[in-house]
């Protein structure tokens, strides 16, 4: 078992490693660590790792033999080799009726607890239920306090971008806490994933996530602990903010003040290391690390211990973004700096302050991916992926035949990026030069051009469109005409389907 300070949490390894697999930082052996508070969510029917999200759970993670990526195994022998006592395991709720819950599957469990998928036997829905250890309760008077307190101060956020929460009580020996059943996957395990977001695509993210704690922040409530691992994203990429006012204690070293610290090291604000309570500006210096991670991957900087964090977030400059990820515009990178400004006064204020802020960054530009979402959700035949700002989509076509279609950015003209829409026909065929032209006068979307493709001449099909201003009925209407007419060129050119 090793400890990274700066994650605040515990990793079990065959080897003990040089660095965290989530971080970078160095790692430490845990003598002393308290339980983590992480949680990993699980697909009911398979037991597959679907998100991570902070909650009152640590379950050991261990890396994958070929990827390095992140898998757990929280099966009742891996749980027993790692010192959890058999009477913590949650096996026997299984199947089981607990107040008006059936205890359907484990999404998640450790040292602190386990949250289960339930099904509500009065209002016939699912739930995620949260339950306290039963040898916590009775020990950790203060904890139960803060899952009470947890709670009721999530209850009265009734908001898109905030995970509900419907009940909480106590039945038997166990102190429970229903929630609202988020069947997707944590911001971090999409930074997992998919490494760092376009510039667009993150702001858009953040924004959404800014206007969820805006919400928490008018009734007076401050979140504590916000970081990807606290943001859930639905099936259809929604966020929502989970796990308000369960912040984990922060395990203190020599050099900082006396009392305790609560939160996760890599998103706390300077103010509080040095012993200041957490405040609407330290949520929002929180959400500009979240904000850093999503646009470059990674944290603006790692420590071994929380001592060398508080000096690093108290004097190191933050690095300058826009030198190494080109991509990223100015303004972006302005309102980033001043969310991660070391001095509190001059943050936005509160997440009110951070979204007028970032809505005025992101003005009409939409993210790509949901307008993606938006224009193709109900299309089984399309499908896409991303490479960095590069889209591929694969579009189905009668016959068996398909099309592959690609968007990217033009940034030649830096006054207005345009968006690329084009698909390949076929070589470039100086006997087709006639027939090119007067095909471009009667398509309604785009038309024939030549381009070099892979160091080789090749007629496309492309259509252009302000990136600022196009929507999603503009991109599906475009991406099927120059689909099937790049189709129908290909076959053509070559009676192959290659493209």
């Amino acid at each position: 078992m090793v400890y990274c300070a700066g994650c605040n949490e515990r990793f079990a390894f065959a080897m003990e490693p040089a660095q965290c697999p989530r971080c970078g930082g160095d790692v430490a052996l845990p003598d002393g660590i308290a339980e983590a508070e992480t949680l990993l969510v699980r697909q009911a029917e398979s037991g597959e790792v679907l998100s991570s999200v902070s909650g009152s759970c640590d379950v050991p993670a261990q890396p994958m033999a070929d990827s390095g990526q992140l898998q757990t195994d929280s099966s009742p022998d891996r749980l027993l080799q790692d010192g959890i006592p058999e009477d913590q395991l949650p096996k026997e709720l299984i199947g089981q009726r607990l107040h008006v819950y059936r205890v359907d599957a484990l999404l998640g469990r450790g040292g602190m607890g386990q949250v289960f998928l339930a099904w509500h036997a009065d209002l016939e829905r699912h739930c995620a239920l949260k339950l306290l250890s039963p040898r916590i309760a009775s020990s950790d008077v203060d904890y139960v306090r803060r899952f009470v307190a947890e709670g009721r101060a999530a209850a009265c956020l009734i908001h898109p971008n905030i995970v509900t929460v419907h009940a909480i009580g106590q039945t038997d020996e166990h102190n429970f806490l229903e929630m609202e059943y988020v069947a997707g996957r944590s911001l971090q395990q999409l930074l997992d994933d998919e490494g760092r977001l376009t510039p667009v695509r993150a702001t858009a993210l953040i924004a959404r996530v800014c206007d969820g704690l805006a919400a928490a922040h008018r009734q007076g409530i401050v979140h504590r602990d916000l970081k990807p691992d606290n943001i859930l994203l639905t099936s259809s990429g929604v966020p929502k903010i989970a796990d308000f006012g369960l912040a984990k204690r922060v395990l203190q070293d020599d050099g900082l003040p006396s009392g305790r610290m609560v939160g996760t090291p890599h998103f706390m604000a300077p103010e509080l290391f040095e012993g200041e309570s957490c405040s609407p500006v330290a949520d929002v210096y929180a959400l500009g690390i979240t904000w850093y991670l999503l646009l470059t991957g990674r944290y603006p900087w790692t420590g071994a211990t929380i001592s060398q964090l508080a000096h690093q977030a108290a004097n190191a400059p933050l690095p300058r973004v826009r030198e190494e990820f080109s991509d990223i515009p100015l303004e972006i990178a302005e309102c980033l700096s001043l969310m991660l400004s070391r001095t509190p006064e001059n943050r936005p204020r509160n997440g009110m302050a951070a979204l007028q802020l970032l809505q005025a960054v992101l003005g009409q530009v939409r993210d790509l991916e949901s307008l993606l979402r938006e224009a193709f959700g109900e299309h089984s035949a399309i499908t896409w992926t991303r490479d960095n700002s590069h889209y591929t989509l694969k579009v189905g076509l009668p016959d068996g035949r398909s099309q592959k279609v690609y968007l990217e950015l033009d940034r030649r003209d830096t006054s207005q990026p345009l968006l690329l829409i084009y698909s390949v026909c076929g070589p470039a065929d100086a006997g087709y030069f006639e027939t090119a032209l007067r095909l471009n006068s009667v398509v309604p979307h785009g038309g024939l051009a030549i381009r070099d493709v892979e160091g080789e001449s090749q007629f496309i099909m492309v259509d252009t469109y302000p990136r600022s201003t196009v929507d999603a009925e503009e991109i599906r209407r475009s991406v099927m005409e120059i689909a099937c007419r790049a189709d129908e060129i290909e076959h053509l050119l070559t009676g192959e389907d290659r493209h």
